[in-house]
């Protein structure tokens, strides 16, 4: 069942790149759009600090299980607005900064969601369309899309995070090669190195991830978010600290009231008629 909510729309946005971010619900699904078809979806400032604010606003609510990061058309997102980037260097540098800090909000509002978050990608997704793939906890690819790190062909570095991703998904030679050269990268490469989960017929991209999300969506609630927040912490850690997180979470899961219900279900005679499942050990 799709539930209507109202479109998050920067005025601004529009009149300068057509760039606005829709929304919608699925259900328990949450699903971002980033909606500038005329540009490759291309986003600009106002887009980032809608995005976030969407994803700070359902952060504390349990009737969203999931979210869906996608683009309208045949494009995930070209990246940055190169026409507003032009300009951008004939103004004060302290303006850039604030606009990066906007973007990089966006890309901690993901993180830091309790739910997981899947980018769900056809077409090419570019420059900080493939950051925003990147810093999604899931990627969904259709088989003819296209990634790539191409600012430097622009004389730019990377921002939204793309350099910390790709350093964290793949071994140095890879992310190097990824950001010197610039070329497009397909999604089967990238599925064969472990940074894109599911590659699927051209076009179903999005029905799939939200196919995902649905499944997703009828997890734990607490638990799913406690195992986000172990894996994105998880590299800054020594592995004593990760197990001292571990052990707390671990301890706060068992207590919890999702726990009992699913344990006690496990347990229950219904149950215990079908094929025994593995447990984890304790």
């Amino acid at each position: 069942m799709t539930t209507a909510v109202p479109t998050i729309t920067s005025a601004s946005a529009t009149a300068m790149t057509g760039a606005r971010l829709k929304t919608h619900r699925e259900g328990p699904v949450l699903v971002l759009t980033l909606s500038n078809p005329a540009a490759r979806n291309a986003v600009n400032p106002a887009v980032y600090r809608a995005a976030a604010k969407a994803l700070r606003a359902t952060s504390g609510f349990r009737t969203v299980r999931a979210i869906v990061l996608c683009g309208e058309g045949e494009h995930f997102s070209g990246g940055g607005d190169l026409r507003r980037l032009a300009r951008q260097r004939k103004l004060p540098e302290a303006e850039q900064h604030g606009h990066l800090e906007a973007l990089n909000e966006w890309i901690m509002a993901i993180q830091e969601a309790p739910q997981p978050v899947i980018a769900a990608v056809e077409g090419a997704a570019v420059a900080g369309g493939f950051s925003l793939c990147l810093a999604c906890d899931l990627i969904v690819a259709a088989e003819d899309a296209r990634f790539a790190m191409s600012y430097v062909n622009l004389g730019l570095t990377p921002d939204g995070g793309g350099s910390d991703s790709l350093v964290r998904s793949l071994p140095p030679q890879a992310a190097l090669e990824m950001l010197l050269d610039g070329k497009p990268c397909s999604a089967r490469r990238l599925h064969d190195w472990g940074v894109v989960n599911k590659v699927v017929p051209r076009g179903s991209a999005c029905a799939t991830a939200l196919e995902w999300a649905q499944e997703l969506s009828r997890g734990p609630f607490e638990v799913q978010a406690r195992i986000k927040q172990l894996v994105h912490s998880a590299r800054g850690r020594s592995r004593r600290e990760q197990l001292d997180a571990e052990r707390e979470s671990s301890v706060a899961s068992l207590y919890g009231d999702e726990s009992g219900e699913r344990i006690k279900e496990f347990l229950s005679p219904r149950k215990k008629q079908q094929p025994p499942a593995e447990t984890p050990v304790r």
